[in-house]
């Protein structure tokens, strides 16, 4: 049983995550509370995740909602706790602070495979989020956001459910333990109802009584699908996005940045700009200009005029290059082979090989990059979407020449983010051009040329795969990956230096797959091309799970079995949860049961972000073309704190998957991004998206992720289908290339 102990509201203690960290570390910085960061003008604090005032009770979201629904599942761990109605909590994203660092990043820290895991491990990787309580790390990312919050939210608002009681228990002569609360209201024996909001100050000014957490059959809310606590204001208008923002004598901004990605800008004329009307200044940002305007419009229209003698990228001169770059690190030796079971280099006679590539891809977030600045008297407020709030006041500083704590940050709603938003780009801009224009607000909005051509995009890599059969069995598989490092070269970005040693990301969604074969090799080469690359969707496993899954076919097929029967034999003796999903994807699919001419399934199963998933993609025929029917999943997250979501989730990763499978690439020609709005870079549409059924299963002992784990399966099922229904295995992405989708 969790308990806070009594400690001081403005020293709360986040959990037993930061209390195990800081016994485990014995570090002094570890071991203290973390600073409350909320002052509210009115009404009274409890914690960094309560404000209780006359009007209400607002509860703080320490993660970025870019519409996967995190506010809601956040903010009902804490209504849970605290006995308030659903529909009478506001929700807002909390400021940047260390408070809300965010411990579960460092799950991924060990060098071990999720699902074969030890308790003692799961409890050394709990420890180890104290690192992140150390640095601050304030991120939205991982698929982290809930499983870092379900113990410390409560506490949270169990904390202040029972610091209430307390000051109530004074008030009316009686035991804490004789009191409840219900909607907000603490009741006494004789029913005398004391609505929170009289007792709040009081309860900010005690130490916190000791609590436990309720128990699970005891929940209200969670446990069940809530109605979305952003879903009022986004469908009503009301939502406010960083480009929606609107301040007195506002000027609008947008920028043009060398298209040769690390090149620059030899010399530009920006009178051709300043002679449209609207335009009012034109400001050289070294690496491009930005333009001011009375209208983005008029900003827009203003940058595409100005005359820019650009100087040439370093990159590769074109995509053969690139891949030249890339296979290139196949003749080093390997930075990683954290799986190498046996002697997987030992191949038979008879063995199969089979290489594959996938390409470079971007985030394509619906809503460009964009934020809004406002200097006055040498201090900036800053609107911006973003996974990082500290992270950006720290760039933000950088780029205007103030202190940090001259900045303050709003984190706003953001159209889409699947890490792209981690990256501080736009929020470093719009703080160089506000420094310039103090007392003027700026509202900085990037086209989709723009965003588009200046994205940090997921990497395109290579595999070269080896594998034996043997009476029925994988004997051998041996895999080499090679591709440019995401998590170097974000590291690098946030920390000036790349971290060393083993790169797991760069390997996840291969070696750590719950596959019973006795000669097992995962090899990762890390590849030397300077392309910008940053978190996508499911980040290495967004590929490995392509590869892993594609070629796990293939050795199914040399072995003359069922694809889906054959996974079944090797996963089961390894992971009893991963083969419950695949189970029950057999079940809901109809596996079993033949499909008529011109129909055709594939499966995969990828173990991603503590979430082992299955998909089936069912295909059919349209005359020439092909259309994805059918889509079947089944995950296993664990503990579902909101079915609904989960769902959501599901059903998002997949789409976003099959969206690059059939059509996503991104192409470069002298370091320039050939693709430049959505005709170029489409995703599925709502004509061309399957029907969809989604199974959750809980048996998993341990919460995983549910934002990213349907995105890795998705793209080899969707192959796997394609050869099962036309005979051709694609080895390459998109699959546009070797069949017609009407896409």
């Amino acid at each position: 049983m969790s308990t806070l102990g009594k400690i001081t509201r403005r020293g709360l203690l986040l959990g037993a995550v930061a209390v195990a960290g800081g016994a485990a570390f014995g570090v002094y910085q570890v071991q203290k509370p973390v600073e409350n960061p909320l002052d509210p003008d009115q009404g009274a604090t409890l914690n960094p995740y309560v404000i209780i005032d006359q009007t209400g009770i607002t509860i703080i979201a320490p993660r970025a909602e870019m519409g996967q629904g995190v506010h809601t599942t956040l903010a009902a761990l804490v209504a849970e706790e605290l006995d308030v109605d659903w529909d009478s909590i506001r929700v807002e994203h909390g400021p940047p602070s260390s408070a809300y660092y965010n411990g579960a990043l460092m799950h991924g820290a060990l060098p071990v495979a999720d699902y074969a895991m030890k308790d003692w491990q799961h409890t050394l990787v709990g420890g180890l989020g104290a690192v992140s309580k150390l640095i601050g790390l304030q991120v939205t990312g991982g698929s982290t956001s809930t499983v870092d919050a379900y113990e410390k939210m409560r506490l949270a608002g169990a904390g202040a459910r029972e610091a209430l009681k307390a000051v109530a228990a004074d008030r009316l002569g009686v035991a804490r333990a004789d009191l409840r609360t219900e909607a907000g209201f603490v009741i006494a024996p004789d029913d005398t109802r004391i609505p929170y909001a009289d007792l709040a100050a009081e309860a900010a000014t005690r130490p916190v009584p000791d609590v436990s957490l309720r128990p699970q059959s005891e929940w209200k809310l969670l446990g069940r699908a809530l109605p979305r606590s952003d879903m009022r204001a986004k469908i009503t208008g009301q939502a406010q996005y960083a480009t929606d923002i609107k301040l007195p004598g506002m000027k609008f901004a947008t920028v043009r940045i060398c298209p040769h990605l690390g090149g620059g800008m030899a010399s530009f004329d920006p009178a051709p700009a300043l002679a449209m009307p609207g335009v009012e200044q034109v400001i050289d940002m070294g690496n491009g200009v930005a333009v001011i305007a009375r209208n983005t419009w008029a900003a827009m229209e203003g940058a595409r005029a100005v005359q820019i003698d650009w100087t040439p990228s370093p990159l590769p001169a074109d995509m053969d290059g690139m891949f030249q770059a890339i296979e290139a690190a196949f003749d080093a030796e390997p930075n990683s082979t954290l799986r190498d079971d046996g002697d997987a280099t030992a191949l038979p006679e008879g063995a199969i090989s089979a290489d594959y590539r996938v390409p470079f891809l971007a985030h394509s977030t619906m809503e460009p990059q964009g934020a809004t600045a406002w200097l006055q008297d040498g201090r900036m407020t800053i609107w911006a979407g973003n996974q990082a709030p500290r992270l950006c006041v720290q760039k933000a500083a950088e780029a205007s020449g103030l202190a940090e704590d001259a900045i303050t940050l709003h984190t706003t709603f953001m159209g889409g983010g699947f890490g792209r938003r981690a990256e501080t780009d736009t929020v470093a801009q719009v703080a160089r051009i506000a420094a310039q224009l103090p007392g003027t607000p700026i509202r900085l909005t990037w086209s989709r040329e723009e965003d588009m051509g200046h994205d940090f995009y997921r990497p395109a890599a290579m595999a070269r795969m080896q594998g034996a059969v043997d009476q029925g069995r994988i004997s051998h598989f041996n895999a080499a990956i090679a591709a440019p490092s995401v998590t170097r070269a974000a590291m690098t970005r946030i920390m000036g230096r790349a971290p060393g040693g083993a790169d797991k990301g760069h390997v996840e969604g291969a070696f750590d797959q719950p596959y019973a074969i006795a000669n097992y090799r995962v090899a990762g080469h890390l590849a030397d091309l300077d392309v910008p690359i940053g978190f996508w969707r499911s980040v290495g496993a967004s590929f490995n799970g392509f590869f892993h899954e594609s070629f796990i076919d293939e050795l199914a097929h040399a072995a003359g079995a069922d694809p889906l029967a054959f996974r079944l034999a090797h996963v089961a003796p390894e992971s009893p949860v991963a083969a419950g999903v695949l189970e029950r994807v057999r079940e809901m699919s109809g596996w079993d049961t033949p499909l008529p001419e011109g129909r055709a399934r594939g499966v995969a199963m990828t173990w991603s972000f503590g979430t082992p998933t299955a998909v089936v993609i069912e295909l059919a025929r349209d005359g020439d073309r092909i259309r994805i029917d059918r889509a079947f999943m089944a995950c296993d997250p664990g503990l579902v704190l909101d079915p609904g979501i989960v769902r959501a989730q599901m059903e998002s990763g997949l789409i976003y998957g099959l969206s690059a499978a059939v059509m996503g690439e991104i192409t470069f020609a002298e370091g320039a991004v050939e693709q430049q709005n959505f005709p170029d870079y489409d995703a599925l549409r709502m004509f061309n998206v399957p029907r969809i059924d989604v199974a959750i299963l809980n048996t998993n002992p341990h919460m995983g992720g549910v934002g990213e784990p349907g995105t890795p399966p998705s793209m080899p099922a969707l192959a796997n289908a394609l050869f099962a229904l036309t005979g051709t295995r694609a080895r390459s992405l998109p699959l546009r290339d070797v069949a017609d989708f009407g896409v």
